[in-house]
């Protein structure tokens, strides 16, 4: 659209108009009659320039008036999106898909036990933000794990709510939340399930630490958003267990806190990728189910606790952590101590359980390594002029001890191991920042082994292949 003339430029134009007009007519220089007859002509033609300039200006008016009240649409690796001119409203739909074929060996798992295809996740993502301060999110799940409870393996299909949380955000320093989410607990749980280096998270995580429950989290960023805090109240969960989102089984709640820290972070330091925080949860539940532990190939339980045991009273976790990026360097380390009242017929106890893991990361193609997700510099594309994507190199030992006291309450029917350690290398290639092909292997040994029906030896090989598509 042209702009419309200004103040300066209008009298230049009439003069320009005048001056073209009187030099068509030199013959007639003192003629009043001509002279006066163009005189009306040239007040005629500046009326229209006039008439014109406003309708310009009109127009111009009329079209900041649309972009202010008209919505963005936005396509991008961060999902598909609406947007209120003002910013006050905004929706967006996002997910993440993951194919698996995994493949057992060892002498640990019984014959039920079997290799094949399967879709880990089928996740679609509804969320947005009304009003400027209030968010929400919704992910269900469509795809083969579980059934949420932590006691199942990864071979049942049942829908589920995965996320299902409100929020309120009017100062960045303290938020609240509230619904069905992940506890602000565990360092790698709350990676997003795209950008996690490893295909199963840890024992820290999966046989542990809360992954999702129902409650209300105040949680914020301080200090230059170098210290991030959280604190709440859930209904409690077994550990490494998910809630579903009914109606709490009883009166006991789960107290959360959590704080973390980079303290270098934005500054030219060496330290600008660190990371360290502390994290843990009380709760005094009692006659409650306890958990299973799980190998990390996620298809069978190495310890169970008979169908008799059950909780009595306090259960405490306590969770340090940290990372560490530079350059294409990563690192994650996480550790998790329970300690669980039991009891079983006349015996009781309390428990003593721990885990803990250390992971490291190398992208050979030389991006950044980081908490989120890998962007590659040159994106997959066939061709002479196309890109390889980012290729990574990862490695994690990780173990999962139990208590000595622990086979009084297991369920020994099953067989049982009061320790897992597990060694795991893979290979990830990004071919855009949402996709993605990824192998693991896990090399699995059990101690102090009890075999049964289930358990059978003290070996389990894992290997794991996925493509992910995240959005």
């Amino acid at each position: 659209m042209k702009p419309a003339f200004n103040k300066t430029g209008r009298p230049l134009l009439r003069l320009l108009i005048a001056s073209s007009i009187l030099a068509a007519y030199p013959a007639h220089a003192n003629d009043q009659q001509e002279i006066n007859r163009l005189k009306a002509l040239i007040e005629e033609l500046d009326q229209r320039v006039r008439v014109l300039d406003r309708k310009q200006e009109i127009a111009t008016e009329e079209a900041a008036a649309r972009q202010k009240s008209t919505p963005t649409v936005n396509a991008s690796d961060k999902g598909f999106g609406f947007k209120s001119a003002d910013g006050d409203f905004e929706y967006k739909l996002r997910g993440v898909a993951h194919f698996d074929y995994r493949r057992f060996e060892g002498d640990s798992a019984a014959s039920t036990i079997y290799d094949g295809f399967l879709f880990r996740r089928i996740r679609p993502t509804f969320e947005g933000t009304i009003f400027k301060h209030y968010g929400f999110r919704f992910t269900p799940e469509f795809a083969e794990s579980g059934d949420g409870s932590g006691t199942s393996g990864i071979s049942q299909n049942k829908v589920r709510v995965v996320d299902a949380y409100l929020d309120i955000k009017h100062n960045p320093a303290a938020s609240v939340r509230l619904g069905k989410f992940k506890p602000f607990v565990g360092l790698e749980r709350l990676q997003g399930a795209a950008d996690t280096k490893f295909i199963e998270r840890s024992y820290v995580s999966n046989n542990f630490l809360p992954n999702r429950d129902l409650g209300v989290s105040l949680f914020g960023e301080v200090a230059d958003k170098k210290i991030n805090y959280a604190v709440g109240i859930f209904n409690g969960i077994r550990d490494g267990g998910e809630n579903f989102t009914s109606q709490d089984e009883n009166n006991a709640k789960d107290f959360t806190a959590r704080i973390f820290t980079t303290p270098f972070a934005g500054t030219e330091s060496k330290l600008a990728g660190l990371g360290v925080g502390i994290a843990g949860t009380w709760s005094s539940a009692t006659n409650n189910a306890l958990s299973s532990y799980k190998t990390p190939g996620q298809a069978y339980n190495f310890f169970s606790y008979s169908s008799t045991t059950t909780s009595n009273g306090s259960r405490n976790r306590i969770s340090p952590q940290a990372y560490y990026y530079r350059g294409p360097f990563g690192l994650l380390a996480e550790y998790a101590t329970v300690d669980q009242a039991v009891i079983k017929g006349a015996s009781t106890d309390k428990l003593k359980n721990n885990a803990w893991q250390i992971s490291t990361s190398w992208l050979l193609t030389g991006e950044d390594a980081s908490f989120g997700g890998v962007k590659p510099l040159t994106p997959f594309k066939p061709g002479p002029d196309g890109g390889w994507g980012a290729v990574e190199l990862v490695a994690r030992y990780q173990e999962n001890n139990l208590d000595d006291k622990a086979s009084t309450y297991a369920d020994s029917t099953r067989g049982f191991a009061t320790a897992a350690k597990t060694w795991g290398v893979g290979l990830n290639w990004y071919l855009a920042q949402g996709s993605k092909f990824a192998v693991n292997y896990d090399l699995t040994t059990l101690d102090n082994v009890t075999t049964g029906t289930v358990l059978k030896g003290d070996k389990e090989h894992f290997l794991v292949a996925r493509y992910q598509l995240a959005f």
